[in-house]
């Protein structure tokens, strides 16, 4: 599966992404260490040359011991350039350094970007945003092992939109994408956030509904109200027509989804019946 191939591939640049952060964090502690102990030795060498520099270490009618100071003040003088010269080179080995790995962690986030891109275009509906089928067919598959797992309940609720067909001849194509994106969008609404809304493709829909006891599926389904919407100054009804199925110990997510079908096809019968007895 696509999206099941893209996940280590978005793991594996968020990993890279942040190891390249850590070593430059890294980085900037050692270079302030270096700044730090650089300080501390020029101090260190500084102090030296003043305290011999001092005309009560030696006595002034002693040439060799002006001349010792001077070797020595010199040779100090010359370590302090040799080690300002070595910090110098350090610094410029770690900014080359940092600038390399600025440039990974921007080659990094560009990637996984890029991955993030590819797993939404490879697990959700274009046109209403929703998970489709190839996400959910292993999504179901997870919390049917789980719910087997736990011993939780496990509900799938088929839904489709009514006359839809109608809709778009009616008042056209676009006008029946609105109709899909409104209808996803207050799906997406009336359900928790561990649920799962798909749009199978047309005006199917299917959701997965993980630890949902039965006795709340008429609450779960008061919220999946009618709804009008107005497009080029007509009012377009919306309704839907539903249906629901347990899984049951053993049930693959196949025979699952059928189940719920067959439930929903039930509801438009009688649905269809009550209308014909009104009339």
């Amino acid at each position: 599966m696509i999206g099941d191939t893209l996940k280590p591939l978005h793991a594996a640049t968020s990993a890279s992404e942040s190891e390249i952060r850590h070593r430059l964090h890294a980085l900037d502690r050692k270079n302030w260490w270096h700044w730090w102990n650089a300080a501390l030795v020029i101090m260190l060498l500084m102090g030296t040359i003043v305290s011999l520099s001092l005309p009560n270490n030696f006595g002034e009618s002693d040439p060799s011991s002006q001349l010792t100071l001077a070797l020595a003040v010199r040779g100090l003088l010359g370590l302090v350039l040799i080690f300002n010269i070595y910090m110098l080179y350090q610094q410029h080995v770690l900014r080359q350094v940092q600038k390399h790995l600025a440039r990974q962690i921007e080659v990094a986030t560009e990637q996984r970007v890029r991955a993030e891109t590819f797993y939404e275009l490879a697990i959700l509906d274009p046109l209403t945003g929703l998970y489709n089928r190839r996400y959910i067919e292993g999504h179901l598959r997870a919390e049917i092992a789980r719910a087997g797992r736990y011993g939780t309940p496990l509900i799938v609720l088929f839904l489709d939109i009514d006359k839809f067909k109608g809709i778009n001849d009616c008042y056209g194509h676009s006008a029946g994408d609105l109709v899909l994106q409104e209808f996803a969008r207050r799906l997406n609404k009336a359900i928790r956030g561990s649920d799962r809304a798909v749009r199978l493709g047309g005006d199917e829909f299917l959701v997965v509904l993980p630890e949902c006891p039965p006795d709340k599926m008429e609450l779960v389904l008061s919220r999946v109200r009618s709804f009008e919407l107005e497009i080029d100054n007509s009012k377009i009804s919306v309704s839907s027509s539903r249906g629901w199925a347990q899984c049951q110990p053993g049930e693959s997510a196949e025979e699952l989804i059928s189940r719920a079908d067959q439930a929903l096809y039930a509801n438009k019968a009688n649905r269809a019946q009550a209308t014909l007895a009104m009339a």
